[in-house]
């Protein structure tokens, strides 16, 4: 149920002479809407009750990726009455465009390189907090950082067995001998890399939108770029005639795929657990 605007709450945006307001689909996390105020169109984000700081982080992400891609503009965010707000240019989408375009985006994007792994904030606000504490190692980092508290989730969501515990303890342990023959560099990643996350305007270029960043191993991206399709051979060519992946590519991103189909386990349910078993036991 989508919050209820009121006068005196829109008065308080840091747009002026707000002519129409209707909601549009944006997504299941956030409240979305078109704003039409001094003749110009915007699209705003409201999450309700969660404040400024939930959308800093994707503020952050964007204003890093900007760096290095096309990203929706950003107007303003801030704070109305304990309810966080993002406010963006209107972009007029399309879904169709040259694939190409985005490979090349992301491998950009995986060319900005950092000595750690992490981000210099955590971000607690979302269903899943996570913990960006910098690290040297990336097995460290993926496992205690992201891995662990996902399983530990799952665990008390009552819906992992010890055999499933078991099976993830082996995965871990073969994880770290994968990576010691990988050795990644800290890439700048986008952190949620599925196919509704990036688009095209009408006239046919190439964005990111909605980013979750943290340095990380460029296989993360790619890995959760093939859990449920919508990339096309003309983002993965594009993507490794800018920047080609390391042998073995293809064998490590199903960590990388457990851990974003485990994410949906403990966020949607059951449904997403029978995939999460194909992967557990091939360990």
């Amino acid at each position: 149920m989508m919050k209820n605007l009121t006068k005196d709450w829109l008065k308080q945006l840091p747009i002026s002479n707000i002519e129409n307001i209707r909601p549009v689909s944006g997504g299941d996390i956030n409240d979305s809407y078109e704003v039409i105020a001094n003749g110009q169109q915007y699209f705003m984000k409201v999450q309700p009750q969660k404040g400024k700081e939930f959308f800093a982080h994707e503020v952050q992400g964007l204003k890093m990726l900007g760096e290095h891609c096309r990203v929706p503009e950003i107007v303003d965010y801030g704070e109305i009455d304990g309810d966080g707000y993002l406010i963006q240019k209107w972009l007029n989408l399309s879904p169709f465009g040259d694939q190409s375009q985005i490979g090349t985006m992301l491998a950009k994007v995986h060319e900005c390189h950092n000595d750690k792994f992490g981000l210099d904030n955590d971000f607690k606000m979302g269903r899943i907090p996570k913990n960006n504490t910098w690290q040297d190692s990336w097995t460290t980092f993926f496992t205690k950082q992201r891995l662990d508290p996902l399983v530990q989730m799952a665990i008390d969501k009552g819906g992992f067995t010890t055999d499933d515990i078991n099976k993830y303890n082996n995965l871990k342990q073969q994880f770290y001998v994968d990576m010691k023959n990988h050795k990644p560099e800290p890439s700048l990643l986008h952190g949620d890399f599925w196919s509704g996350n990036f688009t095209f305007t009408n006239d046919g270029k190439g964005m990111l939108i909605d980013p979750d960043v943290y340095f990380g191993d460029r296989e993360f991206d790619i890995g959760v770029s093939t859990v449920f399709g919508g990339f096309d051979d003309n983002f993965y060519s594009a993507y490794n005639k800018e920047y080609p992946l390391d042998e073995g590519w293809q064998n490590r991103i199903k960590y990388y795929q457990f851990f974003y189909l485990l994410m949906h386990y403990v966020l949607f349910g059951g449904m997403f657990k029978m995939s999460v078993d194909r992967i557990l036991n091939q360990f």
